[in-house]
């Protein structure tokens, strides 16, 4: 019995060696220069474009900190690179601070880019005659970037204000951009929620109609009924309070960032971005900028309104917020601190 045993504790030993526990609060330095990985729910989505355009505009270097961006279709999936400890932030959607901590895991958004989704539900051309508001989709096909992303809390919430739940539909993971486009046009589904560009591709085409459209906020209001807050920069709580100072550098960089785009044209934000975001086709890429650029909140704050109205969607309809919304801490999933030093330094 001993020797089994024996082997058993040296199996689970190495096998802890190996995948390691990695400490979240541990941030590399490179010649006195922080090393942060972010993962992006998707680099080339107009939605998270202030990420690289934070790398083009030299906003990291300006404060001393070495960015490396690393991109991820789906959110859901970028936040478990977060909680495994492979990166140090996540650009994604401030509802996962809440869906996470039901889970018992804490994380905070810094830096709230948009007060808006910025997404479309499409609906195919095939299907628009019949598909006319959430109240349609009763034994449809529904394509969310992956199963637990803020894609899949967004459709059940629009569905669930028409009446309808989850038994009523099917959710199909589509992913993004090209492999959305594929699932749509080859019957694999009837709408989905997505982004630009691949909202202004199919929309050119005739591909898709759009159907509700929340990348502004009287879109949003009138859908979700208030706020809902979207892209942002969050991180594991424990890291924001072991490297408030890096933190700091981040807040700044972005805060940086937002005023710029609030003071440039769709043209000129567009050509500053990687030349292979627009292909062979700029003008379609200037004008999924012009389409989505007014979600972006200017200044990086989060409003509490729209915190609360977030959570009180995930309480609703995530089956993972709603048997513990009563014990949601809210204030535990943003801070406003990081940002309002960012506007204080960059003041004149």
């Amino acid at each position: 019995m001993r020797k089994p045993f024996a082997l058993a504790l040296l199996a689970i030993s190495a096998l802890l060696l190996v995948t390691g526990c990695r400490d979240s609060r541990s941030i590399p330095m490179s010649d006195g220069r922080p090393q942060i990985t972010i993962m992006v729910g998707g680099l080339e989505k107009v939605i998270y474009l202030p990420a690289m355009l934070a790398q083009q505009l030299g906003a990291f270097a300006d404060n001393d900190i070495d960015v490396k961006l690393l991109g991820e279709q789906s959110g859901a999936s970028a936040e478990t690179a977060l909680l495994t400890g492979d990166v140090q932030a996540v650009v994604g959607f401030y509802d996962h601070t809440i869906d996470l901590q039901a889970k018992d895991q804490c994380l905070r958004s810094v830096v709230q880019f948009a007060d808006v989704p910025g997404e479309v539900e499409l609906v195919s051309a095939a299907d628009a005659d019949t598909i006319r508001s959430p109240a349609d989709f009763r034994g449809r096909k529904l394509g969310v970037t992956s199963l637990g992303s803020s894609t899949d809390f967004l459709t059940q919430a629009l569905a669930g204000q028409a009446g309808l739940g989850t038994a009523d539909y099917t959710r199909v993971k589509v992913g993004a951009g090209q492999t959305f486009i594929a699932g749509m046009n080859h019957d694999g589904i009837d709408a989905g929620m997505t982004t630009d560009p691949t909202v202004a591709k199919m929309v050119r085409s005739g591909e898709a109609r759009i159907l509700t459209d929340m990348r502004n906020e009287e879109g949003t209001r009138a859908a979700l009924g208030g706020l809902y807050p979207g892209a942002s920069l969050y991180m594991k709580c424990d890291t924001v309070e072991a490297h408030p100072e890096i933190v700091q550098k981040l807040a700044n960089a972005f805060v940086a960032t937002l005023l710029w785009i609030d003071t440039h044209t769709p043209e000129e934000i567009a050509a500053k971005m990687p030349s292979q975001y627009a292909g062979s086709d700029p003008d379609l890429y200037i004008q999924s900028v012009r389409d989505s650029i007014g979600m972006f909140n200017g200044d990086g704050l989060m409003k509490p309104e729209g915190a609360q109205n977030v959570a009180d969607i995930l309480g609703r309809y995530s089956r993972n917020v709603a048997p513990v919304r009563d014990r949601i801490d809210l204030a535990a999933t943003y801070t406003n601190q990081f940002v309002e030093k960012a506007h204080q330094t960059a003041a004149p």
